[in-house]
């Protein structure tokens, strides 16, 4: 029948076109698109480095790091790649970055001296500076009378870096038991005793296998308080006035917590308070105009000390040579169940001009 066929052909017609929609629609769904481009966003993400990725390596070189404070290095391959390796001569692995912005932070808070002196770091073992010791020698002469010779002199200023080491016996157990934890009291026992012993190295270090001190510097000229115990307001104001303007503008305060409380009961001769709150957050306080640092290694307020220095502290210069290097032992002390850490720091200070300073002493001549 006629019919029939017709009828045939435009089911199988229809089937076709049905089959042909399903496709177009399947290969436009929006739900595989989606996942489609979010694939792409990923792999971008990856390419660039993003926030998700940068913690996990985070915390794929934490995990590694201590793996290798327990197991040295005997520590599995996949861990050590995660490391960075020390250029240092002595060899070893340094500190994950997030270690490391913590002995920095640390440091910073217990020496206060950097936070104003001129801060270098170096890579060879020692730094010169050219210094000019004098300067030439002109004269007025007459309109026919030959000009004389003059000659500039000049010296050298050499800054060593000096090392100070420790190492410290922790058990195997408590590294593998504690979390992290353990490793975390390890690094801030060792910020807070570096951090402890550079402050008092720049303050009143020797120069002698340490950093120079600021006030064992013996060029640095000295202001008389004019009283063996009480601080004298106007011979503090006079010390200040001693140094020339380009020095005294640029000038910092430096004392210890004890002192800076007697002089904030100070006045000048016209009864203004010498010391000065901040008045703005980030800002500190003042004395006469000028900021003050807190120095705990600074001396008391006793007869022959001398408790107060100010000056232009750009000319106290520290050297870095190896910010903090971390060398695990586990062998040494295998058998009583510890691993050794050995911690080492090398850096060094000191005066490259003692004319931009001035001492007070608690003296009357």
């Amino acid at each position: 029948d006629p019919n029939d066929i017709v009828t045939k052909a435009i089911g199988d017609l229809t089937e076709t076109v049905n089959k042909r929609l399903d496709e177009i629609e399947e290969k436009t769904d929006t739900s595989k698109l989606e996942e489609r481009l979010d694939k792409i966003e990923a792999k971008s993400n990856r390419a660039k480095g993003s926030d998700d990725d940068s913690d996990e390596q985070a915390e794929i070189e934490k995990k590694a790091f201590g793996c290798y404070l327990r197991h040295g290095n005997q520590t599995p391959p996949d861990d050590l790649k995660a490391l960075t390796v020390s250029s240092d001569p002595q060899a070893g692995y340094l500190a994950p970055a997030e270690m490391s912005t913590e002995f920095v932070r640390d440091l910073v808070e217990f020496s206060p001296i950097r936070s104003v002196a001129s801060v270098r770091g170096i890579t060879g073992p020692s730094v010169k500076y050219p210094k000019r010791t004098g300067i030439t020698n002109a004269q007025w002469e007459g309109e026919t009378e030959e000009a004389e010779e003059s000659t500039v002199t000049f010296g050298q200023l050499e800054v060593v870096p000096h090392k100070i080491t420790t190492f410290v016996d922790i058990s195997n157990e408590l590294l593998s038991d504690s979390g992290g934890t353990a490793e975390a009291e390890v690094r801030m026992a060792l910020a807070e005793d570096f951090g402890k012993k550079e402050g008092t190295a720049f303050v009143n270090g020797t120069g002698a296998g340490q950093p120079e001190g600021l006030m064992t510097h013996a060029d640095i000229e000295e202001w008389l308080n004019g009283h063996a115990t009480n601080l004298s307001a106007d011979q503090m104001i006079k010390l200040m006035y001693d140094l020339p303007a380009m020095y005294r503008n640029a000038g910092t305060w430096m004392m210890n917590g004890t002192t800076l409380g007697i002089v904030r009961t100070l006045k000048d001769g016209d009864g203004r308070m010498l010391w000065q709150p901040s008045f703005q957050a980030g800002q500190p306080e003042t004395i006469l105009g000028r900021p003050v640092v807190e120095a705990v290694d600074m001396p008391d307020l006793e007869s022959g000390s001398f408790p107060i220095l100010y000056g232009d502290f750009s000319a106290y210069r520290i050297v870095d040579r190896l910010s903090m290097s971390i060398l695990s032992d586990p062998y040494t002390q295998a058998r009583k169940g510890v691993t050794r850490m050995h911690a080492t720091r090398r850096v060094g200070g000191r005066v490259l001009q003692a004319a931009r300073f001035r001492k007070l002493k608690m003296a009357t001549s």
